[in-house]
């Protein structure tokens, strides 16, 4: 009889990356600490060495899918803010299309700069980053004279909430939804009724 291959050390990315794959392939909702313990091979009691509870879990999730995010956003080489905001909303819906299933989990948790009364543990660094980016692109827009506007903190969440409703959209998997076109229509709606030239057609 052949031994079986020795079970990688148990840790707390090896839990969130295990969990993350349960989400990704049977949805947020399949996600228990007892299932997740049986695809790792070890007791439910095992895993609380290193996570508390499944909501610890989700926010390791999250801030993993956040990062991904924030990568994305960093990669936006674009000089002109206006042109970063495009691009931006276009990596949102972009991680919307690809991951829904983890999409779902980054919702869960809030950014933190938005004021919100919200439980001390329920901010997710990541989102606070990736929230902040887009928020410093508005700003820096808003300071040009390139879109007018006195409150840049709105104008963002008016972006944030555009790019999520073109998110859930797409997530609908309406074949003939063309999602560039989708996410480039509204946002350069939205910027030109923040006083924006329109792009060249």
């Amino acid at each position: 009889m052949t031994p079986s291959a020795p079970r990688a050390p148990l840790d707390r990315g090896t839990i969130i990356a295990a969990a993350r794959d349960l989400i990704a392939d049977a949805g947020l909702e399949a996600l228990s600490l007892r299932r997740l313990a049986a695809r790792l091979g070890v007791t439910a009691a095992a895993l609380y060495a290193h996570v508390q509870d499944k909501r610890d879990l989700l926010r390791g999730v999250a801030e993993g899918e956040f990062s991904l995010l924030g990568d994305a956003f960093d990669r936006v080489a674009e000089r002109d803010p206006l042109e970063r905001v495009r691009a931006q909303a276009r990596a949102y819906v972009d991680v919307a299309r690809r991951r829904p299933e983890l999409f779902r989990v980054m919702f869960l948790f809030p950014p933190g700069p938005l004021g919100l009364d919200v439980p001390g543990d329920a901010e997710l660094p990541g989102a606070t980053r990736v929230f902040a980016t887009a928020a410093a692109t508005i700003e820096e827009a808003v300071s040009a004279g390139l879109l007018h506007a006195e409150d840049a903190l709105l104008v963002t969440l008016t972006f944030w909430a555009a790019a999520h409703g073109v998110a859930t959209v797409v997530q609908l998997g309406l074949a003939e939804v063309d999602q560039e076109r989708l996410i480039d229509e509204i946002v350069d709606r939205l910027l030109a009724g923040y006083g924006a030239t329109p792009r060249p057609s």
